[in-house]
């Protein structure tokens, strides 16, 4: 992995972060409170006398005050609207929504607004602002405003959706191919191949992981440079492994000090739960997971399951179509295995082939799906998709299902079969 996709990867996850944009917005809205004397300084006088200080201070006062209510207001429907999300798709699907930067927008808008307020009446009170301030006041609070009322069309707009497993689902979806596309352009982050043939040297060095929890990220560029002259590290985890304290996460060839081996550590990013960068299989398996979540007997749902379904075959499908970037591996020195077709495909599809075997409806899209990925243009993805619709007949007959439903699973061609 480059140096530049690296840091936007990073900066991605901090844009994602619902925290630092409430942060921004508000910071935004107390230096727009501070901005008023100095802009004040640059009118023509005659603007000056125009407006009075009582009027902009009413203004402020009612926007303060609403505001407050309204982002109490909207957080209480976000949390409601993500624990429904939860409980009707899957529990991962929170941390996707989390992510929603309309969601985001929408809420540091009310609490820049109030912060801007309130700041502006405090500020008034304490003689920061000039009498013939004002004019320069109202333009300001006109505009936010606006910028309030345009937040709230959008808040109404996104309402209709929030939380329905629709848009749960639309949001996994996205995260899924997103993450999926970045794998197949970038294969292994720019690290070397790492298969069954690949030698390793006779004398490594084990790295141990520095804390416990789930590998999340692997800068392979700067574990490039950590490593000395004429080493190589192979990686025994990848993104989405749960990791103890000092167990094993790589080998490392040739002479490397205690010292070495801290920084290479520091090169990889561990977390409590799993993240969707670097990790494609946890991606698949959460719209894997709404899909079972929809064929529990509580929920007794095969549409939703189907749709679920489908869209695992549309991103793998995009998946398939990509071509890897030609740039030569930015870590050569480090060796790394990422999931292949057949990994991709068992994260996905396992746990709907298994739940979904004696719904014909469910057996039956998921036997479509994986003919059109058998007659993709690339032989492993067609490979893996023709031994695993083997794997979901199997269950499917396992299941009892009618012959007459067996038969129609049956009847669907698998391209390149023999």
């Amino acid at each position: 992995m480059s140096r530049l996709r690296w840091l936007k990867l990073v900066l991605l996850r901090y844009y994602r972060d619902m925290g630092l944009r409430v942060l921004l917005y508000a910071l935004l809205s107390l230096a727009a409170t501070l901005i008023s004397p100095f802009a004040n300084a640059l009118l023509d006088e005659s603007l000056k006398a125009k407006i009075d200080f009582s009027a902009v201070m009413a203004v402020l006062t009612i926007l303060a005050s609403s505001m407050l209510a309204v982002s109490t207001f909207s957080l209480n429907i976000m949390v409601s609207a993500h624990r429904a999300a939860a409980d009707a798709a899957t529990p991962r699907v929170h941390r996707i929504l989390l992510e929603d930067t309309t969601t985001q927008s929408v809420l540091a808008a009310f609490i820049g607004a109030f912060v801007y307020s309130l700041g502006s009446i405090v500020l008034y009170r304490l003689g920061f602002y000039p009498e013939d301030a004002a004019f320069v006041m109202m333009m300001i609070t006109t505009l936010v405003v606006i910028w309030v009322v345009v937040s709230l069309l959008r808040w109404i707009q996104h309402l209709t959706t929030l939380g329905s497993v629709e848009a749960s689902l639309d949001a996994a979806r996205g995260r899924a191919r997103e993450a999926l596309l970045s794998l197949a352009r970038h294969p292994r982050y720019g690290a070397s191949p790492l298969t069954g043939e690949t030698v390793l040297p006779q004398e490594t060095t084990p790295l141990p992981a520095p804390q416990s929890g789930f590998l999340q990220l692997i800068d392979m560029a700067k574990l490039e440079d950590c490593l000395p002259q004429g080493a190589a590290i192979y990686l025994d985890m990848r993104p989405g492994s749960h990791v103890l304290e000092r167990q094993v996460i790589a080998q490392v060839s040739g002479t490397v000090d205690a010292g070495t081996l801290e920084r290479l550590g520091k090169t990889f990013t561990f977390g409590r739960i799993r993240t969707h960068e670097q990790d494609a299989r946890f991606s698949l398996a959460v719209l894997s997971e709404i899909a079972s979540r929809a064929l529990s007997p509580g929920i007794n749902d095969p549409g939703t399951a189907i749709e679920a379904v489908l869209a695992l075959k549309s991103v793998l499908w995009d998946y398939t179509l990509q071509t890897p970037d030609p740039d030569a591996p930015a870590a050569p020195r480090v060796f790394a295995a990422f999931p292949d077709p057949a990994d991709l495909l068992e994260a996905g599809f396992a746990a709907i082939a298994r739940d979904g075997a004696g719904t014909v409806e469910v057996a039956l899209a998921l036997r479509q799906s994986l003919a059109a990925l058998a007659a993709a243009d690339a032989p492993d993805m067609a490979r893996a998709a023709r031994a695993f619709a083997d794997v979901a007949l199997d269950a499917s007959a396992a299941a009892a299902l009618p012959r007459r439903d067996m038969e129609q699973l049956e009847a669907v061609a698998m391209p390149g079969a023999d």
